[in-house]
């Protein structure tokens, strides 16, 4: 058999870090980040990012470590009974304050479970308090279970109701605590057994003497599958950040948890203690050094060492694709974050295969792969964000077989044509379903860029929202295949059928109407002089146009250069041509591009001398001179 090519041993890890961490690449390729040392160092304790940014990765990662100092275990969604902990009540404590408790009390169970099993490390060293653990497990065992089953800590619920053992800790019937009487029916309450437990869990640790030594780290991961928007999820949340800020405080650097949320469930969060946590906060974001940095420390990992950036940006991958760099064009094709960027590279390793391109990948796979990348991530983004922004899907469309670029009137005039509808289908939702409600959602969920001084800005955790006085916004280029919206205006390409109104005014005069004394030949001629002369006029234009956007400025230019071009072969050869159908053809296109301009708001200036009115002008007379219903062959 013979070695496999470069191309066909080059991989970039799986989707997930759960599966990556298997049988990806998560142990070989992992990139160890300031992020993941913030989090490794116990200098964050959470982690804030938006899906595939690499929260999960530095969870499992962290998980799968087996540092001497340190031992971390995991909590996910799948470890929990979520309708359970979402429903959890005690009386007389609001929300938050239950939610607390509850996460308060699945933390030290499990710490007293990992010290029971922990303290053989610490030979020669007795543990009263260790004892009493044990024996807390045992008598409750039947409550506890196995926590690595799923939904195992549902079960732990029915302690804090009431059913759990405290004799363990000197405590049966009756007890009385922080000055308050506990009648023996009633036994303690649930913040009280709690306290009690938490005091045996602290002196279990201190008897070890395991901080700073060997810490317990709890990462608790995968909440979106527990969120639903409602305020059992927002208390379920906010009771687990309050949770882990205690615990913080409590154990004294033995037991730390990290807390890793979606940036869009933190981001809709309002509680008063929310200033609590600024300095714990860690918001993950990658710069396209980082990211491409990721690519070749994958790349190596499944193709070897020898590797250089060179040889995979210049020799795997097209020098260029589409005019630009290969590393810019693919970077800036994808959302800023590695799920998506290993998915984008896996697919045009995937089609170049297809291809039967086993040397290299050309710039032909790379452009298959980025349509179909591109439609994968709109439906993506619709589920990424179906709880918190249901009408997604039903804005997509808006966008569909435009330019790109887009303009708050453009945005307006095609809202208008769905408001009612949507505001039908979503009325919970009508407040931000405007005009300058949608503009916000898409820039806030990174479909849509704000034009800001010489740049486009897409959304990310640290910059500023979209801006009252803010005007032009972009389609972010991941989107951009999927949705046919690949020119900045999304003009029609010259050379279309002939506007219907403009073929009624000529229709409507005398053809031959004019320049009786001169031959067909030097009419034809003069047409074409006139089309040419037209041309040049907008394009002066066009360079003086500063309230016209660049890219659009640069879409029309190109087009009115191949207007132009016709022009100018008409006058330079003899072939045969269709003079009058070519310059009405010409004229019906300025005149498209004018109402563009003004329908779509793409263009500020809307004076005598807009852009707008000069192709409006140039329309006109191209027409009259071709013999139209006012007759007049006025110049260009």
């Amino acid at each position: 058999m013979s070695e496999r090519s470069v191309i066909e041993r080059l991989y970039f890890g799986r989707d997930d870090a759960e599966r990556d961490m298997a049988d990806g690449l998560l142990r070989s390729g992992f990139q160890e980040t300031a992020a993941y040392n913030a989090v490794a160092s116990g200098r964050k304790t959470l982690v804030i990012g938006r899906k595939g940014a690499g929260k999960s990765a530095i969870c499992v990662r962290l998980a799968s470590e087996r540092d001497g100092s340190r031992r971390a275990e995991l909590i996910t969604a799948a470890d929990i009974a979520g309708e359970e902990l979402r429903a959890f009540e005690l009386t007389g404590r609001s929300g938050d304050q239950a939610k607390s408790l509850l996460w308060r009390y699945v933390f030290a169970v499990r710490a007293a479970q990992y010290l029971v099993g922990h303290a053989e490390q610490h030979e020669g060293r007795s543990s009263e308090a260790v004892k009493a653990l044990k024996a807390f497990i045992k008598a409750n065992r039947e409550l506890f279970g196995d926590p690595r089953t799923a939904g195992g800590f549902g079960r732990w619920l029915q302690g804090l109701s009431g059913s759990l053992s405290l004799e363990a800790f000197g405590v049966k019937a009756t007890a009385d605590f922080a000055q308050q009487t506990v009648s023996a029916e009633e036994g303690p309450g649930p913040a009280q057994r709690l306290r009690i437990l938490e005091n045996g869990v602290d002196l279990g640790f201190k008897e070890l003497g395991c901080a700073p030594e060997h810490t317990l780290v709890l990462l608790v991961d995968q909440l979106e599958q527990l969120w639903s928007a409602d305020l059992e999820s927002h208390s379920l949340v906010i009771g687990l950040l309050l949770a882990t800020w205690y615990v913080g405080s409590q154990y004294r650097g033995a037991l730390r948890c990290v807390v890793f949320l979606r940036s869009d469930i933190y981001d809709s969060l309002l509680f008063q203690e929310g200033d609590k946590f600024r300095s714990d906060e860690l918001r993950i974001d990658w710069s396209e050094s980082d990211l491409e940095a990721l690519v070749l420390r994958r790349a190596r990992a499944s193709v070897g060492p020898g590797l250089t950036a060179e040889r995979l940006w210049a020799g795997v991958f097209p020098r260029t694709v589409n005019g630009l760099p290969g590393p810019e064009y693919l970077l800036s094709h994808a959302l800023p974050r590695p799920r998506d960027l290993i998915q984008y590279l896996n697919e045009c390793q995937y089609t170049a295969i297809g291809n039967g391109h086993r040397d290299r990948i050309h710039e032909s796979d790379i452009r298959l792969a980025t349509h179909r990348f591109s439609q994968w991530k709109l439906k993506d983004l619709v589920q990424e964000y179906l709880v918190a922004h249901p009408f997604l899907e039903r804005l997509i469309p808006l966008f569909q077989n435009s330019g790109y670029l887009v303009t708050r009137a453009a945005l307006g005039n095609r809202f208008r044509l769905v408001e009612d509808a949507l505001h039908r289908e979503f009325p919970a939702y009508t407040q931000a379903l405007t005009p300058d409600g949608i503009i916000n959602t898409l820039h806030e969920v990174g479909f849509l860029g704000v034009r800001r001084g010489n740049g486009i800005v897409y959304s990310d955790s640290l910059r500023l929202p979209v801006q009252p006085y803010e005007d032009e916004f972009h389609l972010h280029p991941c989107f951009r295949a999927a949705l046919g919206a690949t020119a900045p205006a999304g003009f029609d390409v010259y050379g279309c059928q002939v506007n219907g109104s403009i073929v009624t005014q000529v229709v409507a005069g005398d053809v031959h109407s004019l320049d009786h004394g001169a031959t067909r030949a030097s009419r034809e001629h003069r047409l074409l002089e006139r089309l040419a002369r037209a041309c040049r006029s907008i394009l002066g234009g066009l360079a003086h146009a500063r309230t016209v956007p660049d890219e659009v400025r640069e879409e029309i230019s190109v087009q009115v250069r191949r207007v132009l071009g016709d022009a100018e072969r008409g006058l330079s050869t003899e072939r045969p041509m269709d003079e009058e159908r070519t310059v009405l053809e010409a004229a019906s296109y300025f005149h498209s591009i004018a109402t563009r301009l003004r329908r779509d708001g793409l263009e500020g200036d809307t004076g005598a001398d807009s852009l707008a009115m000069n192709l409006t002008a140039q329309s006109t007379r191209l027409v009259r001179a071709v013999g139209g219903g006012t007759g007049s062959s006025g110049e260009a």
